[in-house]
């Protein structure tokens, strides 16, 4: 399993994102399935405001079974808690935290976002360092 986050949903979705092709290539070479939770998901709804096309398109990866959703209970509240207090020099937002808060719990180790930052500091507890993807290209390594 992989868990998403909301940059890559709205750049598989929108043609124009910069970050499109990347996402495009990198879904292409995933096999495991792919999932998220509500607030990540709430988070691309949000940043697909500008159109119904856009947001029909996302929920419809949902409803074909493209992008599976976990569910969050108090427990995972209570956790997603701490951890926002943890980083909130970061600070972490509530989607971060919920897709923290389910690596712990699934012990899922690799996540496909946008938000490399935030996601090298994150060390979900029994998973450690996330396997962040899309994988960082020679030429991105190259202009840093």
């Amino acid at each position: 399993m992989i868990l998403i986050d909301a940059g890559p949903m709205v750049a598989l979705i929108s043609a124009s994102d910069n970050h499109h092709e990347s996402c495009r290539t990198t879904l292409e070479t995933i096999a495991e399935p792919i999932a998220t939770v509500w607030p990540a998901f709430t988070e691309a709804m949000y940043l697909l405001r500008w159109s119904w096309r856009a947001q029909r398109a996302l929920w419809e990866m949902i409803e074909r079974g493209t992008i599976q959703m976990f569910y969050l209970n108090i427990d995972d509240a209570r956790r997603m808690r701490e951890l926002m207090e943890k980083y909130r020099d970061l600070p972490m937002d509530l989607a971060d935290a919920a897709l923290v808060r389910t690596a712990e719990r699934e012990k899922i180790r690799r996540i496909f976002t946008l938000d490399r930052r935030d996601f090298s500091v994150y060390r979900p507890v029994g998973v450690g360092r996330f396997s962040i993807l899309p994988a960082k290209s020679r030429e991105n390594l190259i202009r840093r």
